[in-house]
């Protein structure tokens, strides 16, 4: 007898939603990649996210994380990024645009979002004879008590 009852089922994720209205095959592997990828408040590399999803399902391989992930990106429903740590990060993509401040000590990612970059970026296009459609902002930085510890 199935234990699981229509009410008990979580509701899908952002990133399950996108892979349904692609037409995406969802495999219980890929249902939990998406779930533990959906859940994640940082941006995982491949290795962080295979760690994560072995906790749920330990069938789960590394190559089918890759996979998943490639597939994942190739769909426009993850976000790749490489924060100079030799590794790519990945986030589900969003509706709304923020940008991202890198520590360099610690790796932590912060989003932010700022009307004030938002407006100077699309007034130095408009300056420069352009319309500004789409951009990417990265700030790696270092704190500003950093090397007066020790």
């Amino acid at each position: 007898m199935n234990d699981l009852k229509p009410e008990s089922m979580p509701l899908p994720t952002d990133i399950e939603k996108r892979c349904a209205s692609t037409g995406m095959r969802m495999t219980d592997q890929r249902r939990v990649i998406a779930r533990v990828l959906a859940e994640s408040a940082d941006h995982p590399d491949v290795e962080e996210l295979y760690r994560r999803c072995v906790a749920v399902d330990d069938k789960i391989s590394i190559s089918t994380v890759y996979r998943t992930v490639k597939l994942f990106e190739d769909a426009g429903i993850i976000e790749r990024h490489d924060f100079r740590a030799g590794r790519a990060r990945y986030e589900q993509m969003r509706d709304s645009h923020h940008d991202h401040l890198i520590n360099l000590r610690d790796g932590t990612v912060i989003e932010f979002t700022s009307e004030e970059i938002e407006k100077l970026q699309a007034e130095i296009a408009r300056k420069l004879g352009y319309r500004l459609v789409d951009h990417r902002l990265e700030l790696y930085c270092v704190p500003l008590d950093d090397g007066k510890a020790s």
